[in-house]
């Protein structure tokens, strides 16, 4: 099959002067966009073309796979609904043909089922339709630049084997280099997972932020409790992505400006369930899936999913807990006014070492009333 008759007119806009590819100074990178929808095809093939990529479109997974067997190219941004064959199928057929090809998924209807499905087949990161224009530029310059580090780390391993006695080592340190450069780099894209956290707000609006919010005050406290950098960082990561399972929730019941029903609030409750099935079965340097299923379980056993008790509750989970309820009551809610940061921290003081960890809380009772924290409030 022959390319896209429409290929060369949808990425023929002239070169921008005002955003270009991060990394300039290399040679262009090459996407391919698999969409069966033109409209998006020309609007994406615009977008990257105008910030420096080079960029071919396919219609369908068919013809994406025989473009890829004859070319070579860095980053794939495929929707997942094609016809006949699915986005996620392209993505195992990449992993086995291409595995060095970085694949961005996109989808305009975000479920538990396809996320984690994506996720599993290795997807570099999970965008949401209609894509803004950063979002877009952000997500596929990140997989460029893997891409580029996963090159050149291919060739330093080639080098390192043709070398021999003196220059092994010096190959060896540029490799270390090269690693921790890719270490970097997961850590700031924060996994692929993170890409996800823009999903859950994007169903429920009213608490637009709230992750963030949460992840940035989580962040305060445990380093308030002098915990190592390493255990601060995945503290930070479980909190910026802890309502991931809000995926599996009703936008209604997310949004509903009146008290929930006891069937619409157990189906909040599930959402720790949820997101830690999403994230289970995936390799982080923290434990980051029993840190979410946990986060709304208090030290006497009262809360869930599981009703832990005490030190059955991971230290990261309590810290969460803690800012998480302290942003919650200072924030607005649908079914309710925000009730200030006096009431929250009113309320975890009260129940400290009852329903909340008692370092956690006095962690974040200095950041507020001696260290002049603040929470950013939209």
């Amino acid at each position: 099959m022959n390319a896209d008759p429409t290929q060369k007119q949808e990425a023929s806009s002239p070169p921008s002067s005002e955003v270009r590819d991060p990394t300039s100074e290399v040679p262009r990178s090459k996407v391919l966009i698999v969409d069966d929808e033109r409209s998006i095809r020309v609007t994406l093939s615009a977008i990257l073309d105008n910030a420096g990529y080079e960029v071919e479109t396919a219609e369908d997974a068919e013809q994406a796979r025989e473009m890829l067997a004859q070319g070579r190219y860095d980053v794939v941004l495929s929707d997942i609904v094609l016809p006949r064959v699915s986005g996620v199928d392209l993505l195992k057929a990449i992993r086995q043909i291409a595995p060095e090809v970085q694949v961005i998924m996109m989808t305009g209807e975000p479920t538990v089922e396809t996320a984690s499905e994506a996720v599993r087949a290795g997807a570099a990161d999970y965008i949401v339709k209609p894509v803004p224009r950063d979002a877009v530029l952000h997500s596929v310059a990140n997989a460029a630049k893997m891409k580029r580090l996963e090159d050149e780390r291919s060739r330093l391993v080639e080098e390192n084997a043709a070398y021999q006695h003196g220059l092994e080592r010096l190959v060896g340190e540029r490799t270390q280099k090269l690693e921790e450069a890719l270490q970097n780099l997961r850590n700031t894209m924060g996994g692929i997972i993170l890409a996800m956290s823009s999903v859950v707000e994007s169903r429920d609006p009213y608490t637009a932020g709230h992750q963030q919010r949460v992840a940035d005050l989580a962040r305060a406290i445990a380093s308030e409790m002098d915990l190592p950098a390493h255990q601060i960082d995945g503290i930070r990561m479980a909190a910026a992505i802890h309502d991931l399972g809000k995926m599996a929730v009703p936008a209604e019941i997310l949004s509903k400006p009146t008290t929930l029903k006891k069937a619409e609030f157990e189906l909040i409750q599930d959402h720790p369930q949820a997101g830690y099935e999403i994230l289970k079965d995936i390799v982080f340097p923290w434990p980051i899936a029993r840190i979410i299923l946990e986060h709304h379980e208090k030290m006497d056993g009262s809360g869930y999913p599981n009703g832990l008790v005490g030190e059955n509750i991971l230290l990261e989970s309590k810290i969460i807990t803690v800012a998480d309820v302290v942003e919650a009551m200072a924030s607005h809610r649908p079914y309710r006014p925000a009730l200030g940061i006096d009431a929250a921290l009113a309320e975890i003081e009260k129940n400290k070492g009852t329903l909340y960890d008692t370092d956690a809380v006095d962690a974040c009772l200095r950041l507020f009333r001696e260290k002049g924290f603040k929470l950013s409030i939209l």
